[in-house]
């Protein structure tokens, strides 16, 4: 009893200093409404007595009920979209493995056999995939997004010619693995996230409320810190970081720091981030979903992890993490939001684009490509519209490119 009595005192004497009051409270709502000064905030909440979607916008907090939602859906539905995604990538690496063994002289007919197998199974589950990610992102539409758009009035394509309107989404629970983004009947009727609103994520309103603070000057602050890993150790090689690493060497021509081969190891890039606004991430990902904090980059010595990156603090201002399940959570705290994304987002960088599940390395360096060519057409580097350059480039995967949902679908922006 007499420590908690000290306790309280002491909690007391720091909340009469000056810029204290609030210390150990929960955010008051006022201070959190600005965080949607530029577009509508939509918290989906997951309950077992009901579910709802929260809309913050500058004059408050509105309920929009979602009647058709229930907790026991949601992770039915998750548990199906993570089984198919983790079998397109077990299909995926036999098909390597097959190859690789007939490759290193095995010949006989039966290497042969397995070799075929392999990229029969593996395009079963490529099929799968797609019928259930269609068929997921037809729910996330009916159920969530839909239902949002609507009570936000954004119930039309925008005017060509117009700006896009904003909306940041904030799931819960596991919709946060989950690309509410994307969600929508993509068979041109508009029915689609995509086709109304610019869409972004944050994993708290008063992580948004803090990336819209002006940044300290950074040691280098104009330069992008680019690091390039095609060959990771015990890693299927990714050929087009290369291609990537050209585009960014030549876009930032005079302003940036290369680290690859043996340069590019984990202490080497903990150095460097610390000294760059800017940085773009071309080389492997990878996320434990039982234990999340262990995921992170696979760079030439080691895995640069989450929980090494958490850490740390940055004064960044723009990060494309260019890998595979950068921005994927776990599935035993999804409320936490341990991803990398994420832990880049808290330890500094403002907008951050990554990636929800495996994605194709060409892919990636297209959309990379789309997405610099758009923020630097005015001669200079504009990241506070990535956003926007993002939602370009995957529009222009799906409506110029034609690819399926599963090429596009990952990649997502987090940040105002």
């Amino acid at each position: 009893m007499a420590s908690a009595r000290e306790w309280d005192s002491l909690v007391e004497q720091i909340r009469a200093l000056d810029g204290f009051a609030d210390f150990l409270r929960p955010p008051r709502l006022e201070a959190l409404l600005p965080a949607a000064a530029h577009g509508p905030i939509a918290v989906v909440n997951l309950s077992h007595l009901r579910c709802d979607a929260l809309v913050v916008d500058t004059g408050g907090v509105r309920v929009v009920e979602l009647p058709g939602l229930t907790i026991e859906t949601v992770v039915d539905r998750t548990l199906e979209y993570l089984v198919v995604l983790r079998n397109v990538d077990l299909a995926a690496h036999e098909v390597q493995a097959t190859w690789q063994r007939y490759q290193d002289g095995d010949h006989a007919p039966a290497a042969i056999r397995e070799y075929t197998g392999a990229k029969l199974a593996y395009q079963r589950a490529v099929d799968e995939r797609d019928r259930t990610l269609d068929a997921t992102l037809a729910w996330l539409w009916d159920e969530i997004a839909g239902p949002v758009l609507t009570a936000v009035g954004l119930v039309d394509p925008p005017v060509p010619g117009q700006p896009w309107p904003r909306l940041w989404w904030c799931p819960t629970g596991p919709l946060t693995l989950l690309p509410l983004h994307a969600a929508g009947h993509h068979d041109g009727t508009g029915r689609a996230v995509l086709d109304r609103v610019v869409s972004s994520y944050t994993p708290t309103l008063r992580a948004l409320l803090e990336a819209r603070r002006q940044l300290d000057p950074a040691p280098d602050d104009e330069r992008m810190l680019i690091v390039a890993v095609p060959d990771a150790p015990d890693a299927v090689p990714l050929t087009d970081v290369v291609r990537e690493r050209d585009l960014l060497t030549s876009v930032f021509a005079d302003r940036h720091t290369l680290l690859e081969g043996g340069a590019a190891n984990a202490d080497a890039v903990l150095t460097e981030m610390s000294r760059h606004r800017w940085a773009h991430f071309c080389c492997h990902g990878g996320q434990d979903l039982t234990d999340p904090s262990r995921g992170g980059l696979l760079l030439r010595d080691r895995t640069l992890g989450i929980a090494e990156i958490s850490a740390r603090r940055h004064h960044g201002e723009f990060a494309f993490l260019s890998a595979c399940m950068t921005a994927t959570g776990g599935v035993v705290l999804p409320d936490e939001a341990i991803t990398l994304a994420a832990a880049l987002h808290y330890t500094g960088y403002r907008r951050v684009i990554g990636t929800l599940w495996s994605v194709y390395d060409d892919t990636a360096a297209d959309v990379a490509a789309t997405v610099y060519a758009d923020l630097t057409a005015t001669g200079r580097f504009e990241p506070e519209r990535s956003a926007d350059a993002l939602h370009r480039a995957i529009r222009e995967l799906r409506d110029v490119h034609r690819l399926p949902p599963s090429a596009w679908t990952p990649f997502t922006h987090t940040g105002p």
